[in-house]
């Protein structure tokens, strides 16, 4: 059935996207599959749909890894939740995120203090 949930990260409501992330996120190793379509939503127009996808790709460990430069790519993004999102995705993975850590010290300058806090973590 998760086949039909990674089918509406494409939807044209982003609220149905956001949510296909946030049960893809939820949903252990049957979502494995499905986890590059929830790295494309990562460049989603909407920040409640990138900060859903940051927030997915955290909860799935290892098989995320090939996912985390494009998660790093959202410590840049316009809107702070989805910065302290990418952070705490970051966060999740230990040793993997070493080639990004750059990154995240860049945002213990940030603008947001809940993002400074964030990169702290």
């Amino acid at each position: 059935h998760l086949g039909g949930v990674a089918e509406l990260l494409a939807d044209g409501d982003w609220e149905v996207r956001r949510r296909a992330c946030a049960a893809l996120g939820n949903h252990g190793e049957a979502a494995l599959p499905h986890l590059g379509a929830v790295a494309e939503c990562l460049t989603d127009e909407e920040f409640q749909v990138r900060r859903a996808a940051c927030e997915a790709l955290g909860k799935h460990g290892e098989a995320a890894v090939p996912h985390l430069g494009a998660v790093a790519e959202r410590l840049a993004d316009d809107d702070a939740y989805v910065r302290i999102a990418a952070c705490k995705a970051l966060g999740e993975h230990g040793e993997a995120v070493a080639p990004h850590l750059g990154a995240i010290a860049e945002r213990l300058a940030d603008d947001d203090e809940t993002v400074r806090a964030a990169a702290c973590e």
